[in-house]
């Protein structure tokens, strides 16, 4: 099975995922917006890395596993927004693609690595402890999205048989 476990957002990540392994961890592709350098999800670019990984697997083969989340208080209305866009881009990215997209809430697979209630950063420490060998890919603080993405399709991978994660 190859999945692709996503944290949304504009500085979210990217994991392609296969047989319990990781191919590769990319941070979310995103570009300039308009004049006040803000940035916006790269559509293209995740259409790009989607399609040249699942060349030659069959649609059966593949899931997409995107983090569902909702706002959260004292976010702003702009910002919520622009991550919803994001998470509607990837959206229709994997129906562009054929592929079969589940949603996994926060709560649900950071019970499952026991990271309830503790720091933002624990799950970059999680991933690092399962996959020691991609250590240096996740070495800044700011790589705790490719750890959340690791995570979640590794999620996927141990629970897809067990439950369903749609709930």
């Amino acid at each position: 099975m190859f999945i692709i476990g996503i944290d949304p957002g504009i500085t979210g990540g990217l994991c392609f995922f296969e047989n319990g392994e990781i191919r590769d961890v990319i941070d979310m592709p995103n570009m300039p917006e308009g004049k006040k350098n803000k940035r916006q999800i790269n559509g293209p670019q995740v259409y790009y890395e989607f399609k040249n990984r699942i060349i030659g697997l069959s649609k059966k083969e593949i899931a997409v596993v995107l983090e569902q989340v909702s706002a959260m208080p004292g976010q702003g209305v702009t910002s919520m927004f622009n991550f919803g866009q994001t998470f509607g881009a990837i959206k229709g990215i994997s129906a562009a693609l054929g592929l079969p997209i589940f949603f996994v809430r926060p709560t649900k697979w950071k019970k499952h690595f026991e990271l309830i209630n503790s720091s933002k950063d624990s799950s970059r420490t999680k991933a690092i402890e399962m996959y020691p060998s991609i250590s240096d890919q996740l070495s800044k603080k700011k790589d705790v999205n490719k750890s959340d993405a690791i995570l979640i399709a590794r999620f996927h991978s141990e629970t897809r048989f067990t439950n369903d994660s749609n709930k």
